[in-house]
């Protein structure tokens, strides 16, 4: 099974690049209200996932943080925790739901490490359902 049938295009992807202001992350989160979305370099490479979590302790290691900073910080200051792994396009179906299995979405690369887009554990989850693979 193809993979590419399950992933969510880069053009329909909320994501941030890696350059970004932290109050631009934080109103792109808060405006879908995702607690982890995709990183991104200005040239296409997915760098890692930025989570709420990884927002909270940024914040945390200032006495006060306000807007001016929120402004004058980027997002590639962050220290992140942990970044999702990404899939290669050419990957398999069991290796996908394997990392499906541990992140709400997994992020597809091509060879070159350019970002394609996501899949997320609803879409497999969905599909498998549908199609009377999982039975409740």
């Amino acid at each position: 099974m193809d993979i590419l049938a399950f992933v969510k295009p880069l053009h329909e992807v909320v994501y941030v690049y890696d350059d970004f202001p932290i109050k631009d992350a934080l109103e792109k989160m808060k405006q879908y209200r995702f607690s982890s979305i995709p990183i991104l370099s200005r040239d296409g490479k997915f760098v890692g996932t930025l989570t709420e979590g990884d927002l909270l302790w940024y914040f945390q290691g200032f006495d006060s943080f306000d807007r001016e900073q929120a402004n004058n910080a980027f997002v590639s200051q962050i220290r992140r925790f942990r970044d999702y792994k990404t899939i290669n396009i050419h990957s398999n179906i069991d290796e996908l739901i394997i990392k499906a299995s541990d992140e709400n979405f997994v992020p597809v690369v091509d060879d070159q490490n350019i970002f394609l887009g996501i899949v997320t554990r609803k879409t497999l989850l969905n599909y498998f359902f549908e199609h009377n693979f999982i039975v409740l």
